[in-house]
């Protein structure tokens, strides 16, 4: 007979109880529509394994994981070069999340996650907004013809939630109509209060990682010089704390950029941090 311990692939501080959790993680290992460095399908698997050099108690929130109540259900699986039944799956999954009264945590992956996650939680909550960070706008209506593009999802997005129900910071590149467009419906947010009339609504948070400026985060796809520090982006988080937070994501680590595994790590506590303040 085994007598172990094993080594657990999931995420640490996790309830394994899928029934009892509040909020379910879930690995969206998918990069299909990337246009610069793919490899962020193999950002989930990474994380979980670096989650296990965190400490479970994150002195900034004085919390602890075990306090945030959240289930791993593990990557789901997608069908290669299928971007649109892709995006089904994930849809479907993250609707049976919220019809089992929970909230879903996100892990990609590209950010065209982000979209039917999107689709599936308006669904439940007809006052959704979205909080952006990204170093870019991800506003085209396409990308070389084609529609479906991480550099469109938060375009796609606001035909579901309204442009005005859209917050983004740490913007920094897009092109000159995709910056007339945030200036148009006043999406970017320069300071805390800039989020406050969203404060009575329900918010879908979304990070991509290259927010971060490349020194801490050179492991992304599209890496963009410029960006927020740590601490800086954990400001927000806190800020956010006393908001109604529905659903979440942290997207675009590629980890194999960056061969310290620093970027992962950074990843890792990003993800920390943003489970304490839902």
């Amino acid at each position: 007979m085994l007598r172990g311990p094993f080594l657990d692939r999931n995420w640490m501080g996790q309830n394994p109880n899928y029934d009892e959790a509040d909020i379910v993680m879930l690995g969206l290992p998918f990069d299909g529509t990337v246009s610069y460095r793919p490899g962020s399908r193999f950002a989930p698997e990474q994380i979980r394994l670096a989650s296990w050099g965190l400490e479970e108690y994150s002195p900034k929130f004085d919390k602890f994981l075990e306090d945030v109540n959240f289930h791993d259900a593990g990557d789901l699986e997608f069908p290669l070069g299928n971007t649109y039944k892709s995006l089904d799956v994930i849809e479907q999954n993250v609707e049976d999340i919220y019809k089992d009264g929970k909230r879903v945590f996100g892990i990609g992956g590209e950010h065209l996650v982000t979209l039917p996650e999107i689709k599936a939680v308006a669904k439940f909550h007809k006052d959704l907004t979205i909080v952006h960070f990204d170093a870019h706008t991800d506003l085209r209506e396409e990308y070389l013809g084609e529609e479906m593009s991480h550099s469109a999802v938060i375009r796609h997005a606001s035909k579901i939630v309204g442009p005005e129900n859209i917050r983004q910071i740490g913007i920094r590149s897009g092109m000159k109509e995709e910056f007339e467009f945030m200036k148009k419906h006043n999406t970017l947010a320069k300071q805390y209060s800039d989020l406050d009339a969203l404060k009575n609504k329900k918010i879908f948070v979304t990070v991509d990682l290259d927010v971060l400026d490349t020194s801490i985060m050179p492991g992304t796809g599209t890496p963009e010089v410029g960006g927020l520090t740590f601490n800086e982006l954990t400001g927000w988080f806190e800020y956010l704390k006393n908001f109604d937070i529905v659903g979440a994501d942290v997207v675009e680590l590629a980890p194999d950029y960056d061969a310290s595994g620093a970027s992962t790590a950074v990843a890792t506590k990003v993800i920390r941090e943003l489970l304490m303040v839902m």
